[in-house]
């Protein structure tokens, strides 16, 4: 069964796009509800695939000796990508159906967009290295030609084509690490990697380690690969939303959480990643405090909140930056397409000719509030609960100046965030512009995301389970998500009126140890009192 429902994810987009791409453009209508159709189709597909996560392949496909066997492996960490890459894409497939009304060139669009989300799909379920580039390669042939489709505008073509150079950095050092692994092991297999990593000369494993660190640097646009996303913001906005949240930047993210138990032996390889993470997290943020055209300010917010999950792989934690990229892919795509609605109606990115859209956008508004407050990790939204767990991760196992420095990208955060709602929503008017309502199709797709902005986070038991029972080399703690939620709270909120920490440490927002060992009678009491231990 779940070896039929993967080739269903993958192929049913597959096939959608040769189907739209077929129809022709003078048929808009048949292109819209077809793709709608396919896109929702491997969404469902995906999400029945969760009752069917294993350790071992589901499919295993025999080809020529030099390439191995090809083999789909629903793990739990490949089942929660590819989730988090249909259902998000057939959302943003959805918003198209308004925002490309009336496009040229709609079958090319689709095409594409259908494409893209099946590559995905198979890139993070192989589990052979070499059609892991081989899908790899696709995503960035479709970011590509999704970024430069608007192809009169040299800005848009320009945007694809340093898209294009840069990532291809990326592939080549994912090609590299994978040679290196078929050269010591005589496999492909990503399973033999993880259990026979102690047998690769030391020398070639960080020569893989590091490889992989450039591919997945230049893939999800980390230091110093990071100006591409930026400029990918010429592409229509709902790709803005495929890219920047359900598929290709994630794609980084995957292949070190994947590899995270070969690699961590490797010496100062977690160093490297937590150093990447910090300074992308950073200066991107800083850089979003300055941007003025909206989505520009939120491919720098992207590049930001990757960089934590990036920080946290490199502090060990896998389970918290799969959890943070969850609830980054809702709230993230909400943002994006909120802004694509804004600027639809509008006819315009720059803030500075927004302002006072309030009161003539109140579902925009709404919407997008609901995603600033996510992104800010404000109590309630998913993302106080996921950047939590980063924070907690790394006050526990990074070097504390890191952790101080990702505080400080947490304020930025906040602080750009807010300015972004402000010039656009509120304020006064500073321009007079024509704004019309959002449309239908747009509304259902931006409504859904809100409500995943609030609940998401209810599946952190679920993802912990997914992770900890089908990944066996990641050794993660399997955790229930009241526990978490007790844990977060306790340690953030009880230990400071308890005397169990020093000043110092309460300062230094120092609370998971505390919890963890009982030693505040309040957070003891509190614990026994929910769990009865």
């Amino acid at each position: 069964m779940a070896g039929n429902l993967i080739l269903l994810i993958i192929g049913i987009p597959w096939l959608g796009a040769l189907v739209v791409w077929a129809i022709g453009d003078k048929r808009a209508k048949a292109q819209h509800i077809l793709a709608v159709i396919f896109s929702l189709l491997s969404g469902i597909a995906a999400l029945i695939l969760l009752a069917y996560v294993d350790s071992r392949p589901a499919l295993n496909l025999t080809l020529a000796p030099v390439f191995g066997n090809l083999t789909f492996v629903p793990d739990g960490l490949s089942v929660t990508l590819t989730v988090i890459a249909t259902v998000i894409g057939s959302l943003a497939v959805l918003f198209s159906v308004d925002y490309m009304r009336g496009e040229a060139q709609l079958g090319r669009y689709y095409f594409m967009v259908l494409f893209f989300i099946g590559a995905m799909a198979g890139l993070v379920l192989s589990g052979n290295l070499l059609f892991t580039f081989f899908f790899w390669e696709i995503t960035a042939l479709c970011s590509y030609g999704l970024i430069s489709f608007y192809n009169d505008d040299p800005k848009a073509v320009a945007g694809g084509i340093k898209a294009l150079i840069i990532t291809q950095v990326g592939g080549v050092g994912l090609l590299a690490g994978t040679l290196i692994a078929y050269a010591n092991l005589g496999s492909f297999q990503i399973s033999d990697v993880l259990a026979n990593a102690g047998a690769i000369p030391v020398a070639a494993l960080s020569f893989m380690a590091f490889s992989f660190l450039i591919a997945a640097a230049a893939k999800s646009a980390q230091f110093p690969f990071h100006t591409w996303l930026p400029d990918a913001m010429e592409a229509p906005t709902p790709i803005s939303a495929l890219i920047h949240a359900a598929t290709m930047v994630n794609a980084g993210i995957y292949l070190l959480a994947r590899f995270y138990p070969a690699f961590e032996s490797v010496p100062n390889w977690k160093t490297a990643v937590i150093l990447v993470g910090v300074t992308s997290a950073l200066i991107t943020a800083v850089m979003a405090l300055t941007a003025t055209d909206l989505k520009r300010a939120l491919a720098y917010s992207t590049v930001s909140q990757l960089g934590y999950m990036v920080y946290a792989i490199g502090a060990g934690g896998v389970l918290a930056s799969q959890f943070h990229l969850l609830s980054h892919a809702v709230f993230k795509a909400l943002l994006f397409l909120t802004a694509g609605s804004v600027i639809h109606a509008v006819g315009t990115r720059d803030m500075r000719r927004m302002g006072g859209l309030s009161a003539k956008m109140p579902f925009a508004r709404n919407v997008f509030i609901i995603g600033a407050l996510a992104l800010m990790g404000l109590p309630i939204f998913n993302g106080f609960w996921s950047k939590e767990l980063i924070l907690e991760v790394g006050l526990e196992h990074s070097p504390r100046w890191a952790y101080v420095l990702m505080l400080i990208g947490a304020g930025l955060t906040a602080f750009y965030t807010f300015r972004m709602t402000w010039l656009v929503f509120f304020g006064t008017q500073r321009e007079e512009l024509h704004v019309h309502e959002t449309g239908t199709a747009m509304k259902i797709s931006l409504a859904i995301l809100s409500i995943g902005s609030f609940t998401t986070w209810l599946f952190f038991g679920g993802l912990n389970k997914l992770l900890s029972t089908s990944m066996p080399f990641h050794a993660i703690k399997e955790e229930s998500t009241l526990e978490m939620v007790i844990d977060q709270l306790c340690t953030r909120y009880l230990v400071r009126f308890t005397g169990g920490n020093s000043w110092s440490g309460i300062i230094l927002h120092c609370r998971p140890k505390v919890c963890a060992d009982r030693k505040s009678w309040l957070a003891q009491l509190t614990y026994r009192f929910i769990f009865r231990v």
